[in-house]
């Protein structure tokens, strides 16, 4: 295939020169990015979320209607490559969040644009970008490649591998991750993309993964593609109405931050964990609403658990049948992901629903039948203080005896270590590359 931007094959001089001279300009030192940022940055407006603060938007920020994810490996061969390219990352994402470009628009048509134009007229929608270090940060193949790796957290460990664990390389890992959330699928997509190209020379996209919620109303439970609410359980923060019950024993704060057990660099920062699950909606479509409850524990209209009638009341794992049976079953998901059966350990989910297609096959032999298979599911991200003691402790339970599994696949998996958030005039990560100068 030949380049759009090729002459022949081969790159144009003219391409190649505006895209150097772009990204010098851009990433440079990124004071004049940073400079020309704080000049044409408004006050926060009707449908901004705040990108400057102790933690990255993302997090705790109510969740948006559209995510896409992306994950990097990094081919920068020196550390300063890296905090360039994260100056002019902060700089564009704190930009794109206020509803703007990621570079002031220029009129040399003659040169390339510091921003595609795709999100122009719209407003920001939300927007947030959080970001994320992989282990490949720290060490790669037993090497430290940019002297970093006495800086890795122990909590930024490879995630063992589970029962049932069907995991492709081509959906899993990287170096660094970037989430965009929006209202709108365009304004996440188009930060996504400036950001990528802004990564040039120093990271390359690895795999990306669109994402989507149901469109509920802020203090309602949004469903998933398997028709049942999805987050009932999250710990709810400081300020939420939500009811609590022992089934919750921590809030928000104390579940997600990391604080003074992780090193200074991910303080007010927090771990995040992704899981692409392709869920067999073609068969869990066929099966009666009542085995759906019992596989999952909870009354599939009302999201209350088994045998309740409120979403957020108790799910009571104790109760009993008159035949002295469990009213939630042994292996129903509610009960396996649980605090109380987990000696306590909690995450915040953040998942998304994909829909990537579907798949046809035929039998080999008579009589031919066509079978069916979307590729559709939950991409889960989940978000702890310590994936050790969070997803690890409560997913390997799971992972053996969940009645959900006959219908899950899990082919997508990695693990970021997402720092604190920004301050106006530094960069995303700044004291990890300060502490390993």
């Amino acid at each position: 295939m030949i380049c759009p931007f090729s002459q022949g094959g081969q790159a144009s001089r003219r391409f190649l020169l505006g895209a150097a001279g772009g990204l010098a300009a851009a990433m440079g030192s990124g004071l004049g990015m940073r400079a020309a940022a704080a000049q044409s940055l408004p006050p926060a407006t009707a449908g901004q979320e705040p990108f400057w603060g102790p933690h990255q938007g993302g997090i705790a920020t109510p969740q948006q209607s559209h995510s896409y994810f992306a994950a990097f490996d990094l081919t920068a061969r020196q550390r300063s490559g890296i905090v360039t390219m994260l100056r002019a990352w902060t700089e564009a994402a704190a930009r794109l969040c206020a509803g703007h470009t990621a570079g002031p628009l220029g009129t040399d048509p003659a040169r390339i644009a510091p921003d595609g134009g795709a999100a122009l007229g719209l407003p920001p929608a939300r927007l947030t970008i959080t970001f994320g270090f992989g282990p490949g940060l720290f060490s790669k193949d037993g090497k430290d490649r940019y002297g970093l790796a006495a800086q890795c957290p122990a909590a930024l460990t490879d995630l063992p591998k589970f029962v049932g664990d069907q995991l492709e390389p081509a959906r899993s890992g990287g170096d660094l991750s970037v989430q965009a959330c929006a209202d709108d699928p365009q304004v996440a997509f188009h930060a996504v993309r400036e950001l990528v190209r802004l990564a040039y020379g120093v990271a390359q996209l690895r795999w990306a993964q669109t994402g989507f919620t149901a469109n509920t109303p802020a203090d309602e439970t949004g469903r998933n593609l398997m028709g049942f609410k999805d987050g009932t359980n999250n710990p709810p923060s400081s300020h939420s109405a939500r009811p609590t019950s022992p089934d919750v024993p921590r809030r928000l704060d104390e579940v997600v931050w990391v604080t003074e057990d992780g090193p200074d660099w991910m303080r007010g920062g927090s771990y995040l964990v992704t899981r692409r699950i392709r869920i067999s909606l073609e068969h869990w479509d066929r099966t009666e609403v009542d085995f759906q409850e019992e596989v999952v524990g909870r009354h599939k209209y009302s999201g209350a658990p088994i045998g309740t009638t409120g979403e957020f009341d108790p799910l009571g794992l104790d109760r009993v049948d008159n035949e002295g049976n469990p009213v939630i079953a042994e292996t129903a998901h509610v009960r396996m992901g649980a605090a109380l059966t987990n000696d306590g350990a909690q995450i915040l989910r953040r998942a998304y629903s994909y829909n990537d297609g579907a798949s046809f096959t035929a039998e080999r032999w008579p009589p031919w039948r066509q079978g069916m298979m979307y590729d559709a599911g939950l991409f889960f991200l989940c978000y702890q203080r310590d994936p050790r003691t969070g997803f690890v402790r409560i997913f390997e339970n799971m992972a053996k005896l969940d009645a959900l599994n006959q219908f899950t696949t899990h082919n997508g998996s990695a693990l970021f270590a997402c720092p604190g958030g920004v301050s106006e005039g530094s960069y995303i990560g700044q004291l990890l590359f300060e502490a390993g100068a």
